[in-house]
């Protein structure tokens, strides 16, 4: 039994997904031809109170759009040390848009409206980039999934307002925030100039992320997505798949969330394991104690059991759960890590 605790991007289509796929009614996406896609949009526009939405081929993509539509070149967009979109987005801040990033020293990759502000460039003094755009990762993926203060975000919202900064959020895994938090789309969608939002995460889709925001932001995102290569033509397969999630999938995270606290407690009751990060959704990122064997041999060691994890550097190693990680894979995982 091959257990994949990698990231819950490993995931299959369901047959019930599988099915929506097969019946989608499908065009020319290109042309906004495809009247699957253009359902998907319009449904991630409703939820999250905005006036538009556009499809994407990756969360990647997504987020680098948003990031070139609120920038010019040689401006600065300010996010926390441990943001996806300046540590797993290949260098894309500066290669797509040519803006340059300043790295905010958070706590488990979240920062204050506080050191927002003192990150902020006086926009009169040259020498220094222009501060343009404000950047927050929602779960924060390097902080263990770590879900925002939303009274934070408010006052983050209100520093942009008041130095006339673009907000945008990367929501790759904002699903797990809103089950774990019992809070809605629209809350969001109130605060933020662009959302990024993606189904291939939790939700279980085999590709694809959304960005929601003006009617007049997705216009220009829609020529981003051109140049930079992701336009697809009968991609209404894909936005079925995405559709089908929306409507069935995003209340199941809460058992993703379970397992991983489970797995979490029996962590910290090994005397190999060194640290546990707090675990708020489905991400567990954790330490081993060197003195009793490395984290290398920890890992080759569920290798031979076929488990398969991954390492983040720097002595720590992640999990993530997933709906394909069942109650069957679950015990048998637990019974193995207190075996090692």
């Amino acid at each position: 039994m091959k257990i994949n605790l990698i990231s819950d991007t490993v995931t299959k289509p369901s047959p019930g997904m599988l099915d929506a796929m097969m019946r989608a009614e499908v065009g020319d996406d290109v042309f906004k031809e495809d009247v699957t896609v253009n359902a998907l949009e319009a449904k991630a526009a409703k939820l999250f109170g905005k006036e538009a939405a556009l499809f994407f081929p990756s969360g990647t993509m997504t987020n680098q759009t948003a990031i070139k539509l609120h920038t010019q070149r040689g401006e600065q967009l300010i996010c926390d040390k441990y943001a996806h979109v300046y540590n797993y987005e290949g260098g894309g801040v500066s290669f797509n848009s040519g803006v340059s990033c300043r790295l905010v020293d958070g706590h488990r990759g979240m920062m204050t409206a506080k050191q927002v502000e003192a990150a902020i460039n006086p926009p009169d003094f040259y020498h220094s980039p222009l501060t343009s755009l404000v950047c927050i990762e929602n779960t924060a993926n390097k902080g263990g999934g770590s879900c925002w203060d939303f009274e934070e975000i408010k006052k983050i919202k209100a520093v942009c307002e008041k130095h006339h900064l673009a907000y945008h959020l990367d929501g790759a895994r904002l699903w797990n925030a809103l089950v774990a938090k019992n809070e809605t789309p629209e809350q969001y969608g109130a605060l933020f100039d662009t959302i990024s939002i993606c189904l291939s995460k939790g939700l279980g889709c085999p590709v694809g992320s959304i960005l929601v925001g003006s009617e007049a932001d997705i216009q220009k995102a829609l020529r981003i997505r051109k140049i930079f290569g992701g336009g697809m033509r009968q991609a209404g397969y894909l936005a079925a798949a995405g559709i089908f999630a929306l409507d069935n999938n995003i209340e199941r995270l809460s058992e993703d969330h379970k397992k991983a606290k489970e797995i979490g407690e029996i962590l910290n009751t090994l005397k190999f394991i060194k640290k546990v990060e707090p675990i708020e959704t489905n991400i567990i990122i954790f330490e081993i104690d060197e003195n009793f064997m490395s984290s290398e041999d920890f890992v080759n060691k569920l290798l031979e059991r076929d488990i398969h994890i991954i390492s983040m550097g720097q002595g720590k190693l992640r999990m993530v759960t997933h709906m394909d990680y069942t109650e069957e894979m679950h015990s048998f995982f637990l019974e193995t890590i207190t075996q090692p």
